[in-house]
C-alpha cells in the first residue's frame, strides 16, 4: 500500500517556522527528488512553497537602522559586503566602530528588533518603592532599572534588552510580572545616583552624647565594610561611617581629622580647597582614631610613630578605596583620609578638559612605540589621573602594560602593577630593571625622583619601550633642567624624550548660580591682554549647592612641549631654564596661562582662579 492512500495531502501547506525569525526570512527544505518512488511519495505528504534563497541575510538590526533612516544605501551595502566575507562580523559593532550611526542610534532598533518600547527615563521618573526592590548593586551590574509598580507588574528599563536570563533573575527576586522598556545606560546611572544622594538620617548630637563614654576595643574587621549596613552600630562606628560616606557624597578627596587643644577640627578638601565641616569635643579624638586605625589594619597601641594603611569601604553599593596616613602632633594624632574612587580616573582623555588640538597631539605621543614621555606638575594637579587615563586608551590584550607605582593607588585590570617598597629595597629603579625582563611594551613609573630611576626609564626607552611617567617641575620646559640636575647626561635626554605635558587644576564656576560679574580693577590687565570682553566674564555668586564657594567640580589647564628635531638641538647646547622656556615660546605652543585664560572667556572658569594655580598673580604686565 502506498503512503499516498493512507494520508490525505494538504490543500493549501503553510511554511514550517524554523525559528523566530521574521515572516518571510525562513526558507523550507524540499524533500522531493526525481528518485526513489518512496521518496517520491512522501513529499505528498508535505508540500510547502519553496520560499526565500536560504543564504539570505536574515532581517537584522542593520535592517531597522536603513528603515529609521540612521544609515544610508551605501553603508548597508558596505556593511553586507564586509559580512561576506567576515560572517562572524556583528552588524551594530561595525556600524558604530565605522562611525555610520551613533551608539544612541543603536538603542532604539534594538527596542523595536525585540518588540519593546524605548523611552527615556529621568531620575524623577523613578519609583523610590520600585527602586528600593533591587539593589543598587544589582541594579548597576546588570543594567536592569525598576521604574514603577503597575498593579502586580513592576515596570522596569533595561539598555541590555538581550539580557534574559537578568530579566528572569528580576521576576525571582520580586515575585512579580514584569513590562520591560529600553532605555539608555547613562539614565540607569542617574537613577541610581539620584537615590545614592539622599542622606542617611544620622542624629550627630547623639552620637557626640554617646561617644563620652565609649571604650574602644580591638576586633577583626573585613577588608570591605558596607559603610550604610553599619550604620546601627556603636556610636564610634556610626560617627566614623558618617564622616566618610558623607565625605564621598559632597565629592570630597580628602577628610582631615585635625586635633586641637579643646577640639576635634574636622574638614574635607574639596575640589582643592579645604572646608571645615565640624567639630567634636577632644575627647572623642582617640576613640575616632581608634576606630579608623582598625579599619585600616593598623597597631592602635602605637601613637608616637606614623602610620600608613589602606581599606576598602562600600557607599552607595560601590566600592571605594581610602588611604589612611596617621601622624603624630603635640595634641594627639592628626588622621588624613585619602578618598581614591575610580570613577574619576576611568573617562575619556576629551573629558578631562583638554582643547582639541592638545588632545589630539596628546593622543599621537601616547600611540608613539618608544621613547619617554613626562607629565608634569605640583602634588594634587591631576597628573596621576591623566596617567591612567592614557594607560586606558591602550590595548590591554595586546600590550603588555605594566605600572610601579609608590602606593598603588587604583587597582586596573588591564595592566601589572607593582607596589614599590623600599624596606625590602624593592625601589623604582629595581622594580624597573626587573620589568624590563619581563617583554613589556609600556612602562609607566609613579614618579621619577633620583638619578638612578631616571637613568633607568630612559635606557628603556632607547631600548624600545614606551615609557611614561611623572615629575614635579613649574612648567614644560623646565622638566628638561630638572633632568640634567639630577644628573642624565643632555644627549640622553635628547634621544629619548618625545613630550612634556604641564597641567593644572582650576575650579569651574558652579552653574546654578553662574551670573555676569565687573572684575576687579587690577585684573583688568589681564583681560585686556586676553581680549577677553567684560561682558564674557563670569563667576558664581554662591549657593548651597556649591556651599557658597561659588564653584563646583574642576577641569585641567595645559600646556604641551613636543620634543621635536629642532627642540633636541636646542638641549644638547643648552639646557638651562632660561633657554629651554625661550624655546618653548618660540614654538608657538599655548602655555598654561593662556590656555586658562581660554577656559575663562567659555566662561568655565574665572581669572583669578587661573591666575591662582599659574603663580603669575602679582606680577608686572611684562613678565605676564
Amino acid at each position: 500500500m502506498k503512503l499516498r492512500s493512507i494520508f490525505k495531502k494538504k490543500e493549501n501547506p503553510q511554511p514550517l517556522e524554523t525559528g523566530p525569525f521574521p515572516p518571510g526570512k525562513v526558507g523550507v527544505v524540499d524533500l522531493s527528488t526525481e528518485g526513489d518512488q518512496s521518496v517520491r511519495g512522501l513529499s505528498d505528504l508535505y508540500s510547502p512553497d519553496p520560499g526565500p534563497d536560504l543564504h539570505a541575510p536574515v532581517h537584522d538590526i542593520a535592517d531597522i537602522l536603513q528603515e529609521m533612516g540612521k544609515i544610508t544605501e551605501d553603508q548597508y551595502a558596505r556593511l553586507r559586503l564586509h559580512q561576506a566575507s567576515n560572517p562572524a562580523c556583528d552588524s551594530v559593532e561595525w556600524l558604530v566602530q565605522e562611525k555610520c550611526v551613533d551608539a544612541d542610534d543603536v538603542l532604539p532598533a534594538k527596542a523595536q528588533w525585540y518588540g519593546l518600547e524605548f523611552q527615556p527615563i529621568a531620575p524623577a521618573d523613578v519609583e523610590k518603592e520600585a527602586f528600593e526592590k533591587l539593589s543598587s548593586e544589582f541594579i548597576r551590574r546588570n543594567f536592569i532599572l525598576p521604574v514603577r509598580v503597575e498593579g502586580q507588574t513592576l515596570v522596569v528599563a533595561t539598555s541590555e534588552p538581550g539580557n534574559v536570563l537578568a530579566m528572569e533573575d528580576v521576576k525571582r527576586q520580586t515575585q512579580m510580572e514584569l513590562k520591560v522598556l529600553v532605555c539608555r545606560a547613562e539614565d540607569i546611572e542617574a537613577a541610581c545616583e539620584s537615590f545614592r544622594d539622599e542622606p542617611i538620617d544620622y542624629d550627630l548630637d547623639d552620637f557626640i552624647s554617646d561617644l563620652t563614654e565609649v571604650e574602644v576595643v580591638q576586633d577583626e574587621e573585613d577588608d570591605s565594610e558596607d559603610l550604610e549596613r553599619m550604620a546601627g552600630e556603636s556610636p564610634v562606628i556610626k560617627y566614623v561611617n558618617y564622616l566618610i560616606s558623607n565625605a564621598i557624597r559632597e565629592g570630597a578627596s580628602d577628610i582631615h581629622i585635625e586635633p586641637k587643644a579643646k577640639k576635634t577640627k574636622i574638614r574635607y578638601r574639596i575640589d582643592g580647597v579645604l572646608f571645615e565641616v565640624r567639630e567634636a569635643p577632644s575627647k572623642m579624638h582617640p576613640a575616632i582614631v581608634s576606630r579608623i586605625k582598625i579599619m585600616a589594619n593598623l597597631d592602635i597601641s602605637e601613637r608616637r610613630l606614623p602610620q600608613d594603611g589602606k581599606v576598602s569601604v562600600i557607599v552607595g553599593g560601590r566600592a571605594v578605596d581610602l588611604r589612611v596616613s596617621t601622624l603624630p602632633t603635640s595634641h594627639g594624632e592628626k588622621t588624613v583620609i585619602r578618598v581614591l574612587d575610580s570613577r574619576s580616573i576611568m573617562r575619556g582623555l576629551d573629558q578631562l578638559g583638554m582643547e582639541d588640538g592638545v588632545c589630539a597631539r596628546f593622543e599621537e605621543q601616547i600611540a608613539l612605540p618608544h621613547g619617554v614621555f613626562l607629565v608634569t606638575g605640583p602634588t594634587g594637579s591631576g597628573k596621576s589621573t591623566t596617567l591612567y587615563t592614557a594607560l586606558g586608551q591602550m590595548d590591554g590584550e595586546r600590550l603588555n602594560v605594566s605600572t610601579v607605582e609608590d602606593p598603588v593607588e587604583y587597582e586596573l585590570g588591564f595592566c601589572n602593577q607593582v607596589q614599590v617598597s623600599d624596606v625590602i629595597g624593592l625601589t623604582f629603579a629595581a622594580a624597573l630593571r626587573s620589568l624590563l625582563r619581563q617583554d613589556p611594551d609600556i612602562i609607566m613609573i609613579g614618579e621619577i625622583r633620583d638619578n638612578e630611576t631616571a637613568r633607568v626609564a630612559i635606557q628603556a626607552a632607547l631600548t624600545g619601550h614606551l615609557v611614561l611617567s611623572t615629575l614635579h617641575t613649574n612648567d614644560a620646559a623646565s622638566s628638561v633642567t630638572r633632568l640634567v640636575n639630577i644628573g642624565i647626561d643632555a644627549y640622553l635626554i635628547a634621544a629619548s624624550l618625545n613630550g612634556v605635558l604641564a597641567q593644572r587644576l582650576v575650579r569651574k564656576i558652579c552653574p546654578k548660580c553662574k551670573e555676569s560679574y565687573q572684575v576687579a580693577e587690577r585684573m583688568k590687565r589681564y583681560i585686556d591682554r586676553a581680549g577677553i570682553s567684560a561682558k564674557e566674564l563670569c563667576h558664581g555668586a554662591g549657593c548651597d549647592q556649591c556651599r557658597g564657594s561659588g564653584f563646583a567640580g574642576r577641569l585641567g589647564i595645559y600646556e604641551l612641549l613636543i620634543v621635536d628635531e629642532a627642540f633636541r638641538d636646542m638641549i644638547n647646547k643648552d639646557a638651562s631654564v632660561t633657554n629651554m622656556r625661550r624655546a618653548f615660546i618660540q614654538s608657538k605652543s599655548p602655555s598654561l596661562y593662556d590656555d586658562g585664560l581660554r577656559k575663562v572667556k567659555l566662561g568655565l572658569t574665572t581669572v583669578e582662579e587661573v591666575l591662582r594655580v599659574t603663580e603669575v598673580y602679582g606680577q608686572s604686565e611684562t613678565e605676564v
